[in-house]
């Protein structure tokens, strides 16, 4: 027996959908306020009304189009499209990234700048304290 379904069983969609966002159907349960059990028996159904839908896309986080349109070829094409396509068009994702500036430096140039702030204050609280001093000798 084959391990494919029908094209537009919406059950086994959903299920692809939610172990691809690595939920559990406990946690989709939880998000619509039902059981696991229910969410189980969405999984295997080959229909489910649109309202539904709408609430199972929105706790999935995608759209009810995506979600009634969704197929593992379509995801496959998708990412090895992506994955193919990284270097080209000006997109590079994650290849010949270069950093422009020392991150240790930058940290070091907070650190002195925060130093001089607090010298700053430490400095105002000094000459708060000589001036009500002052004021307290001239009474």
């Amino acid at each position: 027996m084959s391990t494919f379904t029908k094209p537009n069983h919406i059950g086994r969609k959903i299920s692809r959908i939610r172990e691809l966002r690595d939920m559990k159907q406990e946690a989709l349960a939880q998000a619509l306020g039902t059981s696991q059990q229910t969410i189980s028996a969405l999984e295997n159904s080959e229909e489910i009304d649109d309202e539904k839908l709408k609430q199972i896309a929105k706790a999935l986080g995608v759209s009810l189009e995506a979600l009634k349109n969704f197929s593992d070829e379509a995801a496959i094409n998708f990412f090895n499209n992506f994955y193919d396509n990284s270097g080209s068009h000006g997109t590079n994702f994650g290849t010949n990234n270069t950093c422009n500036f020392n991150p240790l430096d930058k940290l070091v140039e907070a650190y002195e700048e925060n130093k001089k702030l607090y010298e700053r204050l430490v400095q105002a609280e000094k000459d708060k304290v000589e001036y009500l001093e002052k004021i307290l000798k001239d009474k």
